[in-house]
């Protein structure tokens, strides 16, 4: 796992302020916030950022008392949190209706086992609402979903009346500090750069694909983003040693 530096405003219920500085190209009123939690918050962190529209993601913890908590205390399961991702987005872009749907897809809002969230789980699917207009949107989002399936979704819809805390340095964009040289290359070196990066945002997204998806949107992402060199390079690899590994395994099927 990358190394990033000690995080210099820990637990943060915002998005760093220097978040709004790497936002310049979108004025503020089209600036959104959502917060989601579906499972584990890595590949629901992965499933938002890839998804067009999205500025910034931030996994954490969501929903309990306990001020601060750590990823071992919400695990056992005492502080009544559970894990989540919090999502800045352009709202000429993509809705929050929109954003419903990927959470939907980005895991099962059926499963029984998050009945038992505060006994045997800290795990639960839950759409946490900011305002009245979210809550009706996540309602009426859900109602859609549900006519589709032939399994009772158990998520909750429930509004957002605790802080948002900010998740330690090694959960936030798990797929991509996973990838040493593309952190390296976008010379990130603590939890707060990791979260307001729009780049490091999307390739996370991208690290956290099935193989053959990873390869065609990676080398996609490298046309039409400008990176450094040296991220064109780490992202080239990448690419080269899937397509090797793919071909490999392909001979011997």
């Amino acid at each position: 796992m990358y190394k990033l530096l000690p995080k210099t405003h820990a637990n943060s219920s915002k998005f760093p302020a220097s978040e709004c500085k790497s936002s310049t190209t979108i004025p503020l009123e089209f600036l959104c916030e959502a917060v989601f939690a579906g499972d584990g918050f890595w590949g629901l962190e992965a499933a938002f950022g890839r998804v067009d529209g999205v500025v910034k993601t931030a996994t954490g913890y969501c929903g309990g008392t306990l001020k601060k908590p750590s990823y071992k205390e919400v695990c056992e399961g005492r502080t009544g949190h559970t894990e989540a991702v919090k999502v800045m987005y352009d709202k000429r872009k993509i809705s929050y209706k929109s954003l419903c749907d990927v959470f939907w897809e980005a895991h099962d809002p059926t499963n029984k086992e998050f009945l038992n969230f505060g006994v045997s789980t800290h795990h639960r699917s839950a759409i946490f609402y900011m305002n009245e207009e979210q809550r009706k949107q996540a309602q009426e989002s859900k109602v859609r979903r549900q006519m589709k399936l032939n399994r009772r979704i158990v998520t909750k819809i429930i509004a957002l009346d605790s802080e948002f805390f900010m998740g330690e340095n090694q959960h936030q964009k798990y797929y991509l500090q996973k990838s040493y040289r593309v952190c390296e290359s976008l010379s990130l070196r603590s939890t707060e750069q990791f979260v307001e990066s729009n780049v490091a945002c999307k390739l996370n997204g991208i690290l956290g694909m099935e193989v053959r998806e990873l390869i065609d949107e990676l080398t996609m992402f490298l046309e039409i983003h400008e990176v450094s060199d040296q991220t064109k390079l780490a992202c080239g690899e990448i690419i080269e040693d899937l397509r090797r590994n793919d071909a490999e395994n392909a001979k011997i099927l």
